[in-house]
């Protein structure tokens, strides 16, 4: 059964944030870089949510 995603509060977040590496100072051309909260938000909500 699918449960309910709130999204990460600012604690949650504070445990999470020290295993992600540090973005880097100059980025080459390409796609903008997403922030690691963001992308750890949405996986989270697939996970818990059970949306495909």
């Amino acid at each position: 059964m699918a449960g309910r995603f709130e999204g990460l509060s600012n604690l949650e977040w504070s445990l999470f944030k020290g295993i992600f590496l540090k973005p880097p100072e100059k980025r080459e051309p390409g796609m903008p870089h997403s922030s690691f909260r963001y992308v750890l938000t949405n996986l989270l909500y697939i996970l818990i949510s059970g949306c495909r």
